[in-house]
C-alpha cells in the first residue's frame, strides 16, 4: 500500500517529541525514521546553511558535479542525513563519520560501546531522502516519475519473469509507474543488503501490491524478515523503504518531510 505524504504532515510518531536530548536515541531496534526533502522547498538563503552541515570532503565532492541540480540534491541529501542523525541520536552533525564497505555502501561509524546504527540515503531529480534505524539493514530509494525510461526493455533485461509480465501488461500510461514501483523496491532491497547492482535483480521478485519479496534461491534470504513501504512524497515522486527485521509487525516507521527549521537551527549551534 502506498502512503501519500503531505508537506504539512506533522504526525504522532516519536520524532514529533523533538530531537535527542543528552545523546539519548529516539530510535531503537523496533523504530526507524525517514526524512524526505524536496528541493523546491529550499530557499536561496538556505543553501549555504545546508552546506555548512557537510564535511569539507563532502563539500569538495559537491563542487565536482557538472550540473547544478546534481550538486544541490547532493547537498540536500547529505545535510538531511547528518541532520537526522543529530536529531535522533544527539551530537553535532559534523561529528558523524562513515566508512565504505566492500560494494561501496557508506556505513556509519557508531559510537563506541553503543548499538550499531544503520543509515541510508537516496536522491533523484528534485528530491533527497534519508532513512535510519538501529542494528537492522535498511535501504531507501526515491525516483522522479517524469524521467525517460525504456521501461519494458529494461524490465525484460533485468527483472524476474513475473515482474516483466506486469510491466509488459501495463497500459502505456501506467507502464513507467509500474516499472518504477518494482525498481524502487529492488533498489531499496539491494541498498539495504549492501550489494548494490552487483546483486542480480532477477534473483528476487516482488508482489508490488502486498509489498512482499520472494527469492529464486529459497535459501538466499528469508522473505519473512523483510518489511517494505511505498510512499508518494509528492505527485512527481515515488519513495520506497526496506528494513530487515525479524519481528517486522513490531516495527514502527516514522516518515516525514525533513524539518528545515531544525536544520537551520542545527547549523547555527
Amino acid at each position: 500500500m502506498e502512503k501519500t505524504l503531505s508537506g504539512n504532515e506533522i504526525g504522532d510518531g516519536f520524532l514529533s517529541h523533538g530531537p535527542a536530548v543528552g545523546g539519548k536515541a529516539l530510535i531503537d531496534r523496533d523504530r526507524a525514521a525517514a526524512w524526505w526533502l524536496p528541493l523546491e522547498t529550499i530557499g536561496e538563503a538556505d543553501w549555504p546553511i545546508l552546506s555548512s552541515l557537510l564535511t569539507d570532503a563532502e563539500r569538495e565532492r559537491s563542487e565536482r558535479f557538472h550540473f547544478e541540480r546534481d550538486r544541490l540534491v547532493y547537498i540536500a541529501a547529505h545535510a538531511s542525513c547528518r541532520g537526522l542523525l543529530s536529531y535522533c541520536l544527539g551530537g553535532a552533525p559534523l561529528d558523524w563519520r562513515f566508512t565504505v564497505e566492500e560494494h561501496g555502501k557508506p556505513e556509519l561509524v557508531s559510537p563506541e560501546a553503543g548499538p550499531r546504527f544503520r543509515v541510508n540515503i537516496s536522491h533523484t531529480r528534485g528530491l533527497a531522502a534519508v532513512a535510519l534505524t538501529q542494528e537492522h539493514d535498511i535501504g531507501v530509494d526515491v525516483e522522479w516519475l517524469e524521467r525517460t525510461v525504456e521501461a519494458e526493455k529494461l524490465a525484460e533485461r533485468m527483472f524476474a519473469e513475473p515482474e516483466r509480465r506486469k510491466v509488459a501488461e501495463a497500459s502505456e500510461g501506467e507502464r513507467l509507474d509500474t516499472f518504477l514501483k518494482f525498481w524502487t523496491l529492488k533498489e531499496a532491497y539491494v541498498k539495504a543488503i549492501g550489494k548494490g547492482l552487483s546483486q542480480p535483480l532477477d534473483a528476487f521478485a516482488f508482489d508490488p501490491d502486498a509489498l512482499e519479496i520472494s527469492f529464486r534461491d529459497q535459501v538466499a534470504d528469508d522473505p519473512a524478515n523483510w518489511h517494505f513501504e511505498h510512499y508518494r512524497p509528492g505527485p512527481k515522486y515515488l519513495m520506497t523503504l526496506a528494513v530487515r527485521h525479524p519481528a517486522k509487525r513490531g516495527l514502527v516507521v516514522d516518515t516525514r518531510p525533513a524539518p528545515l527549521d531544525y536544520l537551520r537551527d542545527l547549523a547555527k549551534a
